[in-house]
């Protein structure tokens, strides 16, 4: 199976207009035109919405792309996600991941491989750049999320 293949679903999310919110926006754009991930589900989002608990139903792999506040500003984290039920309420307009993957569980009994790629914000200010930290980060975050495909598809 080659990486990207049938089953891995991409979404970067957050406000492309609040600076480094935007974040998941720049992702998407430059792993849509990846080879590598070629027949992956690569999607752009506001916020998580209860709706992309279809997609993940249907996803052997999930993996999220955002920016934290509650980590220095460029550095890059992974964080595999578990789906349990004390994930809050999974009926609202706005969802955390934890809340999708187990609406996703609830609704398809999925179980897939959740990651979520995070990078610290420099800045929430209005404005359509990244700031420095985070605009340097982005080359990493890319491959992070590369290699997060590749791994899962060749233990597949």
């Amino acid at each position: 199976m080659s990486p990207g293949a049938a089953g891995t679903l991409i979404v970067g999310y957050g406000n492309s207009l609040r600076s480094d919110d935007g974040l998941g926006w720049h992702v998407v754009a430059r792993l849509a035109q990846d080879a590598r991930l070629r027949g992956a589900n690569v999607l752009w989002r506001h916020q998580l919405t209860p709706e992309l608990a279809h997609d993940v139903g249907q996803a052997s792999l999930v993996v999220l792309v955002d920016v934290s506040v509650e980590q220095e500003p460029g550095v890059v984290s992974v964080r595999r996600l578990e789906a349990t039920s004390s994930a809050g309420s999974a009926w609202s307009h706005h969802l955390e991941p934890e809340s999708l993957v187990a609406l996703a569980r609830e609704l398809w009994n999925a179980s897939p491989d959740v990651f979520v790629v995070s990078v610290g914000a420099g800045s929430l200010e209005v404005g359509e750049r990244l700031s420095p930290a985070v605009e340097a980060a982005l080359p990493k975050v890319v491959e992070t999320v590369i290699s997060l495909v590749t791994e899962h598809d060749a233990g597949a």
